[in-house]
């Protein structure tokens, strides 16, 4: 039998899967990391703490699965966009890796977003200008810690650094170097202006290479660490957004991928770059002719976590007592309630948000409270919040790739009956619910066989795919919703422009003494 590992570096964890070419899974693990959030809109990690949880997930895993020689035919990545860790002289991490939730560089990024210059990277990159990119943050680090960028050497992400650490040397994959906002789309290869408004040159930055690139002769160390022998190929892989894709099937045209994890998504994939001419999506690498249009957004499941700890502390002790999980109690309330909430809406804008505002000052907030409003009907809105805001990036896309013909549907959320559902009438079309482990180990891995030769085409991942569920409109609850998200549409318009009001107070208000600390970066 042939194996493939697919390794998944994410915000939170680091999963690895082991597959086998008819896409069954022979291993797990999952290992955390901490995310250091020490002062208001810091979002970091310790990249050497990331690259342990890799190394003693993939050692574990293989120790289990106890192959015979040659049975492991390679090792694939996906990872998380937009870090940033800069090293010195030495390849030693000067700084931890800054996350795409760092907000640090939201002034910088205004600034360029509101520009003409901003719009014109946008669309050589297909990257919107936000605080999330590396673009924004090198601007940042230059503007606000120069000391620390002159020290700089290399500017890389945390794929980038395990490479490195495993073979010695520094390369960047397309699909990641995409969601830089440093590289050009049309020429793949560092984006001229964009390396110029950053202040940084192409020489600072890793040697750019395909997604189906191999790596091979790993560190003998490290070898043994991972109990592989040194002639096992390491393929670079993607960007996690684009193998979530292709993990779920959804890489035909029409077909969208909807994911709600921590965060969400809506993504389908295209045969050319796209962009949108109001820079509302994004536009990343997969592979050769297999480029990935989307939107993500902040606030996935972060608020029904929110919804659980501020506002339904009595429920989730009654959880705790009859020992069922407190999110499943919480969608039993919900359902209880109408579709629409009594009119109650529920703006999800927690930690900012990307797609398709891409404001970083955005807030939370409840609109149409009345004294009949309980806190069931704030737990729906709540959720039907999240959906709310991933079918307004679905409009911004339906303007770039035409209408969908069909959606996949993945992550945390998709456990729950009611969420499905809600989907399904908000959106106003059938909701298939993929049957895969670890959707996004599984499109790394996939790449991996293709580009190990284990499988003919990526498209073959839909021997590896099969269907659960699937939901369809209820008409009862979309006449309801047709109402609705015309109010929720024109209502977050006209509180936009108080976003920053309201930020730039808390910023001077809340923990004014946390705002002025410093951290390692």
């Amino acid at each position: 039998m042939d194996y493939t590992l697919g390794v998944d570096i994410g915000t939170t964890s680091v999963k690895i899967v082991l597959f086998d070419t008819d896409g069954k899974v022979h291993g797990y693990s999952n290992n955390g990391y901490t995310l250091y959030q020490d002062i208001p809109d810091m979002a970091e990690e310790d990249p050497d703490e990331i690259f342990s949880a890799m190394t003693d997930g993939i050692s574990a895993v293989l120790r289990k699965a106890n192959l015979g020689d040659d049975e492991l035919k390679g090792v694939s990545f996906s990872c998380a966009m937009h870090s940033l860790i800069l090293l010195d002289a030495d390849h030693k991490p000067l700084t931890r890796a800054i996350t795409w939730g760092d907000n640090r560089a939201v002034k910088y990024a205004d600034e360029l977003k509101h520009s003409d210059k901003g719009m014109e990277i946008y669309q050589h990159t297909g990257t919107p200008i936000h605080p999330m990119t590396p673009l924004s943050k090198i601007i940042w680090l230059r503007n606000d810690k120069p000391e620390l960028f002159k020290k700089a050497h290399c500017f890389v992400g945390i794929k980038e650094y395990i490479i490195y650490k495993l073979f010695g040397v520094l390369k960047e994959d397309y699909s990641i170097a995409n969601a830089t906002g440093l590289f050009n789309i049309y020429n793949m290869d560092w984006d001229e202006e964009a390396l110029s408004v950053a202040g940084i040159t192409a020489d600072q930055l890793p040697e750019l290479v395909d997604t189906t690139y191999q790596l091979k002769g790993i560190r003998e160390e490290y070898a043994k660490v991972l109990g592989i022998s040194t002639d096992v190929p390491f393929i670079i892989g993607a960007s996690d957004g684009p193998l979530a894709n292709l993990g779920v099937n959804a890489i035909k045209p029409g077909v969208v991928a909807v994911t709600i994890g921590t965060s969400g998504a809506v993504r389908v994939i295209t045969d050319k770059p796209r962009t949108d001419p109001k820079a509302r999506v994004f536009c990343y690498y997969l592979a050769k002719d297999m480029w990935v249009v989307g939107g993500p957004v902040n606030n996935g499941g972060v608020v029904f976590r929110w919804v659980r700890d501020q506002l339904c502390a009595p429920e989730k002790v009654t959880a705790e007592q009859m020992q069922i999980d407190p999110y499943d109690l919480l969608t039993d309330i919900a359902a209880k309630i109408p579709a629409g909430s009594d009119g109650l809406l529920f703006f999800p804008f927690l930690g900012g948000e990307r797609a398709p505002i891409w404001d970083a000052n955005a807030r939370g907030s409840f609109f149409g409270l009345t004294r009949t409003h309980t806190r069931a009907h704030m737990i729906r809105a709540a959720l039907e919040g999240i959906v709310y805001n991933l079918y307004t990036v679905m409009l911004a896309l339906e303007e770039v790739v035409g209408k969908p013909t069909s959606i996949q549907a993945s992550g945390g959320f998709a456990r729950s009956e009611l969420w499905r559902q809600m989907l399904a009438d908000i959106f106003e079309q059938d909701v298939a619910i993929p049957e895969s482990f670890e959707s996004t180990a599984l499109g790394a891995a996939t790449l991996g066989m293709y580009s190990l030769g284990l499988i003919d085409n990526l498209s073959d991942v839909a021997r590896f795919v099969g269907t659960t569920n699937v939901h369809h409109p209820e008409p009862e609850n979309f006449n309801a919703y047709r109402e609705l998200v015309p109010i929720y549409i024109r209502l977050s318009r006209s509180l936009q422009p108080e976003y920053k009001n309201i930020a730039d107070y808390q910023r001077r208000h809340v923990n004014p003494d946390e705002n002025s600390s410093e951290s390692k970066a």
